[in-house]
């Protein structure tokens, strides 16, 4: 592509506020995601595209870098710059497609490793919506639009808070399309193009993603952080104190009130997801959240991992004023959310922790399972227990969990590599793997990794990282 051609695509990218570098990057990015800019698609030199921007060279260099660090873009000496994708009719250079065909084009015979979430609906769900037909029914001066959410469910998620020892009230609870939307209006309503996010490296990648989409910079922290320190100079922090995505990890009572303080004093919005600290194994016991430590934490939940992610309810607690703005942005975009499931969520609410504990001990069969046969057929991979949540954080003794990958979907199992889920770049030996399949079909996927690690070579170039989405 032409520096002048590209230069007309990317229109107005310098308005808004932060460098150059990171809005630069923020409009190809949008490009490149949006399809615009195809995979393997050629991009202009650095000095070319300097040129008919008109800014420095060093603009477009360290915007190139950027997107190259996310794995947008392959530059190579020699070759140029190209948008990462099927080059020339050559393979792909991340593993992100794969798993995404797997969700929306599944192929054959795959066992799906890397997308955590419940495999089927369970039988309260059908029974909930079979209660709200005559509330439908009879339904009359409803229109059916609530872009903060319908008021029985918004009633129904305050009363959980409150339950567990934290004052809320419906004014403080906005309903969002699942936990991504959340995320989402969160960095739209917080963030601006250069601002840092505090993270932990490794997190959840569908945070990274919603950051990245308003040209901020997550910033890694570790996993168990006790302090933010000096680090907190930031616009934002997001941390999943819970049965960590993906390590599983729980941090200590001590710890939240030190991060809570640190994030209160420095005046930095803090974000406690939520989604998974209800999938707690028999017998462990978690901490309560942040939002009991200071009423300012802003509170991001689901039904997704505990329910069914086609339900697609999640919400976010925060201060009123910020649920008001929220809910602007929301009205924007989405007039509101599906009532039927709104109504179905709000029933099944009140019933969670009985439909969370009696699913919890095959939760936990199952992730004994895997990391039996993992433990059997895999001895040399390092795969630590968790006390609840859905995944496994496995380092490999060797190679890169990008290229592995690769070559266990060659041998149908799709897992998801650490490399996209770490800003630090600190977890490239590393695969997240879920324990939410039935125990014969753990152990066929545990059978074919043992024959993709058999079969597998480490590059001597090391792999493009991943930027996959996954939940």
């Amino acid at each position: 592509m032409k520096p002048i051609e590209l230069g007309e695509r990317l229109g107005r990218w310098s308005s808004g506020r932060g460098p150059l570098p990171v809005l630069l990057a923020a409009r190809l990015r949008r490009l490149i995601d949006e399809g615009e800019l195809p995979p393997g698609e050629p991009l202009p030199p650095d000095r070319g595209l300097a040129s008919a921007l008109a800014v420095g060279r060093s603009t477009v260099v360290t915007a190139y870098d950027l997107l190259n660090q996310e794995g947008r873009i392959i530059r190579r000496q020699g070759s140029g710059t190209r948008v990462a994708g099927p080059a020339q009719g050559g393979p792909r250079q991340t593993t992100s497609e794969p798993m995404f065909l797997h969700l929306l084009e599944p192929p054959d015979g795959v066992i799906p490793l890397a997308c955590a979430a419940p495999p089927a609906p369970p039988p309260e769900l059908a029974q909930a919506y079979a209660r709200i037909l005559p509330a439908l029914a009879g339904a009359d001066g409803d229109i059916g639009y609530h872009p903060a959410g319908h008021p029985a469910l918004r009633r129904a998620i305050a009363d959980r808070y409150a339950q567990h020892g934290i004052r809320t009230g419906p004014e403080r609870i906005l309903v969002t399309t699942g936990a991504q939307q959340a995320l989402s209006l969160l960095a739209r309503a917080l963030l601006a193009p250069g601002d840092r996010v505090l993270v932990e490296g490794p997190t959840y990648p569908g945070a990274l993603e919603a950051f990245r989409e308003q040209a901020a910079v997550p910033c890694a922290l570790p996993v168990g952080l006790t302090s933010l320190g000096p680090a907190a100079r930031a616009a934002l922090a997001y941390v999943i104190p819970t049965f960590h995505n993906p390590t599983g990890s729980v941090l200590s009572p001590l710890a939240r009130r030190t991060l809570v303080r640190d994030a209160a004093e420095a005046g930095i919005p803090l974000i406690d997801d939520e989604v998974l600290s209800d999938l707690v194994f028999p017998g462990a016991e978690v901490p309560p959240p942040l939002a009991a430590y200071h009423d300012g934490v802003i509170s991001v939940g689901s039904l997704s991992k505990t329910v069914w992610g086609g339900l697609r309810v999640g919400w976010v607690r925060a201060p009123e004023p910020l649920i008001a703005r929220l809910a602007r942005l929301l009205a924007v975009h989405d007039l509101g959310g599906n009532i039927p499931g709104q109504l179905a969520a709000a029933l099944l609410l009140p019933a969670l922790d009985e439909l969370t504990a009696g699913q919890a001990r095959q939760r936990q069969a199952r992730h004994d399972a895997l990391r039996a046969e993992l433990g059997r057929h895999l001895p040399s991979w390092d795969v630590p227990a968790v006390p609840g949540g859905q995944t496994l954080w496995v380092r490999l003794p060797r190679g890169d969990g990008t290229s592995f990958a690769q070559t266990a979907m060659r041998h149908g199992v799709a897992v998801l590599p650490g490399t996209g889920l770490d800003v630090s770049g600190q977890s490239e030996s590393h695969l997240r793997l879920h324990f939410l399949l039935a125990s014969d079909e753990l152990s066929e996927a545990v059978r074919r990794l043992a024959a993709a690690w058999d079969a597998y070579h480490p590059p001597r170039i090391r792999t493009a990282p991943s930027t996959a989405v996954s939940v």
